[in-house]
């Protein structure tokens, strides 16, 4: 009998890794300090961005993120524009296989993909000017 719940302990406790306490599932993690084309990578929605950039030269400080078709590479839009340091999160509705184009002057980033489920989606509201 022990030895049965030690097991269902252990099932359902695997089918857990990877969910943080708000049903984020990360899909994927990036950073840097240069220009780049990130890798390809899949995720379902809704999905958020989270970001967050720094530098040192506050005035020379810019960065932008495109968002691209993982496949074709062609542009999707621009998720974000700015020249100050800064963090933030973007929701996303609809899943797909994407990949990031990066144009990192003078700043430093990290960027985090996660899975949310629909009633987190819910929860998000936009900021002004968003």
């Amino acid at each position: 009998m022990r030895l049965r719940i030690v097991w269902l302990i252990l099932f359902v406790g695997v089918g857990f890794i990877g969910v943080n306490a708000q049903g984020q599932q990360l899909v994927v993690e990036f950073s840097g300090k240069n220009n780049t084309t990130t890798r390809e990578f899949e995720v379902r929605g809704p999905w958020i961005l989270s970001w967050r950039v720094t530098g040192a030269y506050t005035g020379a400080l810019g960065f932008e993120i495109t968002l691209l078709d993982g496949k074709t590479r062609m542009h999707k839009g621009t998720i974000i524009r700015t020249r100050r340091s800064g963090n933030g999160v973007k929701l996303f509705h609809e899943g797909g296989t994407f990949r990031f184009r990066i144009s990192a002057g003078l700043a430093n980033y990290h960027l985090k993909v996660e899975e949310i489920s629909k009633e987190d989606a819910k929860l998000y509201t936009p900021r002004k000017g968003s």
